[in-house]
């Protein structure tokens, strides 16, 4: 193998290690929650300590307003109630996309009158899921204008 084939291979292989690293890397939602892609429609929300059902909303809601720039009328459902981290080992989970889940008798839970993350299917637009950061605005000066 030439000398410049090799550079050429290693510079490639490097390249890809960034991209692979890169993807793997946590984005941080406005309440500091951390968001993974999982697969290519699925993400996961990692909670915190005391995390409740509108922090997990939240960074759903602006992972998918913010980082991945879909309107506020895009629905966000769930695709795995709350549970095991799949990203974080010891952690809580809940996983998210922008499509309904594969459920065999194609029923998607309608929005309730209470908040939860127990529910496949039970879905928000991206802006109503991204209102729960606002509510958490008044309560942290660090995000106050």
């Amino acid at each position: 193998m030439t000398q410049k084939k090799s550079i050429l291979i290693g510079g490639i292989l490097a390249l890809a290690l960034t991209i692979f690293a890169a993807s793997a890397e946590a984005w941080r939602a406005r309440n500091w929650h951390q968001v993974y892609p999982v697969s290519p429609t699925v993400f996961e929300v990692v909670g915190q300590a005391g995390s409740g059902a509108a922090d997990y909303w939240c960074g759903a809601g602006d992972y998918v307003r913010h980082l991945l720039r879909m309107p506020a009328v895009q629905r966000v459902y769930i695709w795995r109630a709350i549970g095991p981290s799949v990203v974080q080992p010891g952690r809580k989970a809940v996983q998210f996309s922008l499509g309904p889940p594969e459920d065999p008798e194609n029923k998607v839970v309608a929005p309730g009158y209470s908040l939860s993350v127990k529910a496949v299917g039970d879905n928000l637009t991206a802006a109503a899921a991204f209102q729960y950061c606002l509510d958490n605005d008044r309560l942290d000066p660090f995000f106050r204008p």
